[in-house]
C-alpha cells in the first residue's frame, strides 16, 4: 500500500493547472447513457474514481476511449442496465446510473451504496423522487429495481439538499414526459456543469443553480462534446498548502468564481488573494490568523474544504471554532492531526482549535480522501519528517498530487 512521505521547511512558490473536478465529471461521465449518440469531453481528471465508473460504465455496454484527459463515451449498444455492488461499494457515485439507465432503458438494478466513512448518505431522496416520476422501485437483496416504461414529468420537493440526489432526478427527467420541477434543489457548480452538458445534448433545464430547477422532457438526446469544469476543491486544498507554508502561488485553468466563501476566508486568516479570468495567485503572510467556520450546502463553506482549514488553523495564531453541519463523522483527522502536535477539542459537532508554534512529524493514516489533504497540509509545516499510510484516498480525488507539490518546492515522495 503507497504512503506518502513529506519533510517540512519549504515555502511553496510557483504555478501550477488545476485538473478538472472530479465531482462534475462522475455525474457527466452517466449522462452518456442517456444517448446513443457518442458524448465527447475534455479536462476529464485522471483519478481513480474516474476509472471506476469507466469500468462500470463498460460492465454496461458503454465503449469508453481516453486519450489524455480527453474522453470519449459511446452508449449506442448499452445493454446491461444492472450496477453490481463490487462496484458501487467502492464509490458511491456509482448511484448517479440509477435515473439515465432507467430513463433510457426502462428499467435500473443499482446496488445500494455502502456505508460511508464520513457518516451517512441515504438515497431515499431518490428513490422518493424517481417514485413521483412514476417508476416502481422496489428494494431487494441489497438492490433497488426500478421499472418504467417512461418517466413522467412531476414536481418533486426534496426532504433536504442532496446533491447526488438533485444530479441524479435531473438526468432522468430529460427523457420524461412532460415537465419535471426539482424544488429544495442543490446549486453546487458541478449541478450547474452537468445542467450545461445535459443542454448541449438537447436537453431543456432551466434554474440549474438556483434551488428551484425546471426540465421540460424530451425524446431523444443526442452527442455532444464538453469540457469539464476546473476543480474547487483542489483548488482549494493547494490555497491552503501554500497559505499555510507562508507561500506563493498562482494556480491556473481554475476559477475564483465557485470560491467565494473560501477565499473570503483565506483573506481573513490575512492572506493577499488576487483573481484572474482562469486563475488564481496567493500570497500568504509568515503566519496566518485563526479563522472560525461553519460548513453548510453551496454558496456557504463546503463541507469538502472543513478538513484543509482545521490544518491551517493548527499552526494559526488565535483560536478557531470549527462547526460540521454536513456529515456526523468528519472529524475523523483530528486525532491524526493531534499526533502531529494539534491542540484540538471536540464539543459535538465543533472543533475548537488552538494554534500552536509549531508540528512535530510522525507517522498518521488517511481516513477519507479530504482527511487526506488535511494531513499533507499538515506535514508541510511539521519538524521533521511525517508519513501519510493509506494515501489511496488522494488518489479518489488528487491528480498527481505529489507532483505538483514538489512543482511548487515541496519536498514530497510517493513510497510504493
Amino acid at each position: 500500500m503507497d504512503k506518502l512521505l513529506l519533510k517540512s521547511g519549504a515555502r511553496l512558490k510557483g504555478e501550477i493547472d488545476i485538473s478538472g473536478a472530479k465531482n462534475a465529471a462522475l455525474p457527466i461521465l452517466c449522462a452518456a447513457l442517456l444517448s446513443p449518440e457518442p458524448l465527447h469531453l475534455t479536462n476529464v481528471p485522471r483519478l481513480r474514481d474516474i476509472a471506476t465508473m469507466q469500468r462500470l460504465l463498460g460492465e454496461m455496454g458503454v465503449a469508453v476511449t481516453t486519450e489524455g484527459a480527453a474522453m470519449a463515451l459511446d452508449a449506442s449498444d448499452l445493454n446491461n442496465p444492472v450496477a453490481s455492488y463490487e462496484m458501487v461499494k467502492t464509490m458511491r457515485a456509482a448511484i448517479l446510473v440509477l435515473g439515465p439507465l432507467l430513463a433510457r432503458c426502462g428499467e435500473a438494478r443499482v446496488s445500494l451504496p455502502g456505508g460511508c466513512a464520513i457518516g451517512a448518505r441515504p438515497v431515499d431522496q431518490h428513490i422518493k423522487g424517481l417514485q413521483a416520476m412514476g417508476a416502481d422501485i422496489t428494494v431487494e437483496q441489497g438492490y433497488i429495481h426500478a421499472k418504467a416504461s417512461r418517466l413522467k414529468g412531476a414536481r418533486i420537493c426534496t426532504d433536504m439538499v442532496t446533491v447526488t440526489g438533485t444530479e441524479n432526478l435531473m438526468m432522468a427527467a430529460c427523457l420524461a414526459d412532460g415537465e419535471t420541477i426539482i424544488e429544495n434543489a442543490a446549486r453546487e457548480p458541478e449541478v450547474v456543469d452537468l445542467a450545461n452538458c445535459l443542454v448541449s445534448m438537447g436537453a431543456r433545464i432551466s434554474g440549474a443553480g438556483a434551488d428551484v430547477i425546471r426540465i421540460q422532457g424530451v425524446p431523444r438526446l443526442h452527442g455532444a462534446r464538453h469540457a469539464v469544469m476546473p476543480d474547487r476543491i483542489e483548488t482549494g486544498t493547494y490555497l491552503c498548502a501554500a497559505a499555510i507554508t507562508g507561500g506563493d502561488v498562482r494556480l491556473g485553468k481554475t476559477s475564483a468564481a465557485y470560491l467565494d466563501a473560501v477565499i473570503d476566508k483565506l483573506m481573513d486568516a490575512g492572506c493577499d488573494i488576487t483573481t484572474e479570468r482562469d486563475a488564481i495567485r496567493l500570497q500568504a503572510p509568515p503566519r496566518l490568523k485563526a479563522v472560525s467556520l461553519r460548513t453548510a450546502p453551496y454558496p456557504a463553506f463546503p463541507t469538502d474544504m472543513q478538513a484543509q482549514f482545521m490544518a491551517i488553523n493548527c499552526v494559526a495564531e488565535g483560536v478557531a471554532t470549527l462547526r460540521e453541519t454536513i456529515f456526523e463523522n468528519r472529524f475523523m483527522h483530528v486525532n491524526e492531526l493531534m499526533r502531529l502536535g494539534a491542540n484540538i477539542q471536540i464539543e459535538g459537532s465543533n472543533a475548537i482549535v488552538r494554534g500552536v508554534e509549531r508540528l512535530e512529524g510522525a507517522t498518521v493514516m488517511a481516513t477519507d480522501l479530504r482527511a487526506s489533504a488535511s494531513l499533507i497540509i499538515a506535514g508541510l509545516v511539521a519538524q521533521g519528517e511525517t508519513l501519510i499510510d493509506r494515501i489511496y484516498h488522494l488518489d479518489r480525488g488528487y491528480e498527481r498530487i505529489e507532483e505538483k507539490l514538489a512543482q511548487l518546492g515541496a519536498e514530497v515522495r510517493r513510497i510504493r
